[in-house]
């Protein structure tokens, strides 16, 4: 399992990760440090060095919940 990054905040009902490193793919799964899904990448922009992502939260996931938490790609 590879970090994505840190919520940093939420902007049109997505989250929005701070990369840590190479960004995934879109469509990607994120999870977070419990293995729950919690969504899905859905968009890739920013600094080539370190993009940032857009997470589409799963049904029942509210997007200010995960402000401040690590995800992670499945």
């Amino acid at each position: 399992m590879r970090r994505l990054g840190t919520v940093d905040r939420t902007a049109q009902g997505l989250a929005i990760v701070r990369s840590d490193d190479d960004s995934p793919r879109i469509g990607t799964e994120a999870v977070d440090e419990s293995l729950s899904t919690v969504g899905r990448v859905v968009d890739v922009f920013g600094p080539v060095e370190r993009p940032y992502l857009a997470v589409s939260p799963t049904d029942g996931v509210r997007p200010a919940d995960l402000v401040g938490e690590r995800l992670y790609a499945r």
